[in-house]
């Protein structure tokens, strides 16, 4: 997740009616925050002092600290997508090629300071409640990229596509935790690598992909 600037506060009162300016500088700190610290350890207190608004504002837009942490990981998730995707479009009909484009974005980010993960991976071992709100957006996220990865993987002409795409993903998710641990000139660097190794020990020479 790349560093956010906060949103200057309105120069002018709104009349005391609710300014949906606050409503995003809200969001956008609590992103900034939940990403860097974790969800548990921020309290509304904090986000609303850093920015620079009130509590009542925040529960005026969000029902609760939970409903925000949500809202953080739909943001996030629509931002994992749009990456995604973009990997997806720049090699059609090619889904090697594609995951191999994502995954060296992912290996470049796992490596940079004060990189801290997926944020929707480190909401799940934060949250263990199966029906929390922020951990079930997390979940969603990562059902969805477990069916494209075995999709992809069967395009790739190999007998066996729904362990190619969990070796994928098993590999990414393995990015993002040693990113944190080993920060710069860590193992997630080779991440595009690795899978490369995988595809090819998982795809016959003869496949169309090939």
């Amino acid at each position: 997740m790349d560093d956010e600037k906060i949103p200057e506060t309105p120069s002018a009162s709104d009349g005391g009616r609710h300014s949906p300016r606050a409503a995003d500088r809200i969001l956008d700190t609590a992103r900034r925050l939940f990403y860097l610290e974790g969800i548990r350890a921020i309290g509304v207190d904090e986000i609303v002092r850093q920015a620079g608004v009130t509590k009542p504002s925040l529960y005026r837009s969000f029902a609760s600290k939970d409903d925000l942490a949500a809202s953080y990981l739909k943001v996030y998730d629509q931002e994992f997508w749009k990456r995604f995707d973009a990997s997806v479009a720049a090699h059609p009909g090619d889904p090697h090629r594609q995951i191999l484009a994502f995954l060296s974005g992912v290996g470049e980010r796992a490596v940079m300071e004060g990189y801290r993960g997926c944020g929707m991976t480190n909401a799940a071992v934060e949250y263990p409640e199966p029906n929390h709100p922020a951990r079930a957006v997390g979940e969603a996220n990562k059902r969805e990229l477990r069916r494209r990865l075995r999709e992809m993987a069967s395009g790739m002409g190999t007998d066996d596509p729904d362990t190619l795409g969990d070796g994928l993903l098993l590999l990414i998710e393995g990015a993002y935790i040693s990113g944190q641990l080993f920060g710069p000139g860590g193992p997630a660097a080779s991440v595009a690598r690795n899978a490369d190794l995988l595809i090819e020990a998982s795809v016959e020479p003869s496949s169309p992909s090939r």
